[in-house]
């Protein structure tokens, strides 16, 4: 092979691999992940690649946001009208909780088969949940059950034979440490995690072994503030 044609091919990997960006006047201003999270591996569901999540249940976050996808899970009883709202207005999929902290039992169960019904890609269930419970939900939907897991001491074993089918873990500063130990007795089973609000942190938990990070944005206020400082400045 020639050396022209060596130089060709190379300047078409180049050129392919270039992503051009398209933005609007109105639209240029949104919440975008940390370009760290792209080095994860993902997790792909019903053929959807998903690497970023945004935490949070705010509707104008959700329309302005490059997140993969939405971890929608709030401190409060789930609510099927919540559910509609927050699966109507997202562009991505939407990973719904649906209990197991305030709400168990079988409303746990309906609140699962309703959020599939409404569309949601997966549903969450809190740490307190008993395996019993992930088991009837395992047998009543066919979406994904995605099970937090707040400390080392979760008997990870049992989650996944309940019928978990990703675990998410929320464990603070021992989140990074919980991944690692999860993914050397797994090495293949999907996990996704919070990743702080650092460049290392992310770094961190990915290195771990999470496939995808979860990152919880500023709040509307804390961007209101940034937005009204400039506006009193220009004043």
């Amino acid at each position: 092979m020639s050396e022209k044609v060596n130089e060709e091919i190379k300047a078409n990997e180049k050129s392919n691999k270039f992503v051009p960006e398209i933005k609007g006047s109105l639209r240029d201003k949104i919440i975008v992940v940390p370009d760290g999270i792209r080095d994860a591996s993902g997790i792909k569901i019903f053929g959807k690649r998903l690497k970023s999540f945004v935490f949070t249940t705010d509707i104008a976050v959700i329309k302005n946001t490059n997140a993969d996808a939405i971890m929608a899970v709030y401190p409060f009883t789930p609510q099927p009208v919540i559910t509609e709202a927050l699966v109507a207005a997202s562009d991505v999929p939407v990973f719904c909780g649906v209990g197991g902290g305030l709400t168990m039992g079988k409303r746990v169960v309906n609140l699962a088969l309703d959020a599939e019904f409404k569309g949601a890609m997966a549903v969450v269930v809190n740490s307190p949940t008993s395996n019993e419970i992930i088991e009837a939900v395992r047998d009543t939907i066919d979406i994904p059950i995605v099970v937090t897991v707040v400390s080392e001491d979760e008997d990870i074993d049992r989650r996944i034979q309940a019928g978990a089918t990703i675990l998410n873990v929320s464990a603070g500063k021992k989140t990074a440490e919980i991944v690692r130990s999860i993914r050397q007795k797994h090495p293949n089973f999907p996990i996704m995690a919070t990743g702080g609000k650092t460049k290392e942190s992310i770094n961190e938990t990915i290195l771990a072994g999470a496939n995808a990070i979860t990152y919880t944005p500023p709040t509307t206020a804390e961007l209101f503030r940034l937005i009204m400082d400039k506006y009193r400045g220009i004043e």
